[in-house]
């Protein structure tokens, strides 16, 4: 991890922290209670944080060492994000598509599960991303989705990893998994 990086990611944190973590007791979208919750969106729809969420995933896809074409997650976290990353990598010169993952097909039109295909070619190298992991279920279903639309997914990156088993459930599926933060980064960085 470059000293860029490292700066790119403390700016980030500290987006987060003040924008996206609060301490109260929430129920997750996995069914769990918590006493904290992090909305990342907050962080991915405020310009500098979308600016560094862009940079630094797209540092990561990089960093994968192969030819990613393309780079999408479930609706809506994601959406941001995947928008991030390919303005990020237009800026360098290195154009990555974005695609969003629908969470059930398109009542009407063509009926799609994957929006933004037509930018993508067929058995395409693509990064998963997220915003929040918790479980990973969301994450795999996005990936097992994104497979069953003919792409390869070579990886699935989150902004923050809960701790709460999702990275493991991710890996066993079969996956490679990296996340910029952890919860206790989240936490241990106020």
């Amino acid at each position: 991890m470059n000293e860029e990086f490292k700066k790119l990611k403390s700016k980030l944190l500290k987006i987060i922290i003040e924008k996206s973590y609060e301490k109260k007791e929430v129920t997750l979208a996995s069914g769990k209670k918590s006493d904290f919750y992090i909305d990342c969106r907050q962080t991915t729809l405020h310009p500098e944080g979308a600016y560094l969420v862009g940079r630094l995933f797209y540092e990561m896809i990089k960093s994968l060492g192969i030819k990613i074409d393309a780079v999408g997650g479930p609706t809506m976290g994601a959406d941001p994000i995947a928008a991030a990353i390919s303005i990020a990598s237009y800026l360098e010169n290195n154009p990555i598509p974005a695609f969003i993952i629908r969470k059930e097909p398109k009542k009407h039109g063509l009926g799609l599960w994957i929006e933004g295909k037509k930018n993508i070619r067929d058995n395409a190298d693509v990064v998963i991303v997220e915003d929040v992991v918790t479980t990973g279920s969301s994450s795999i279903q996005a990936a097992k989705r994104a497979e069953e639309e003919g792409l390869k997914v070579a990886a699935i990156f989150a902004m923050v990893d809960r701790l709460d088993g999702g990275a493991e459930a991710i890996k066993t599926a079969g996956y490679r998994f990296e996340s910029i933060f952890t919860r206790d980064d989240i936490i241990g960085g106020q």
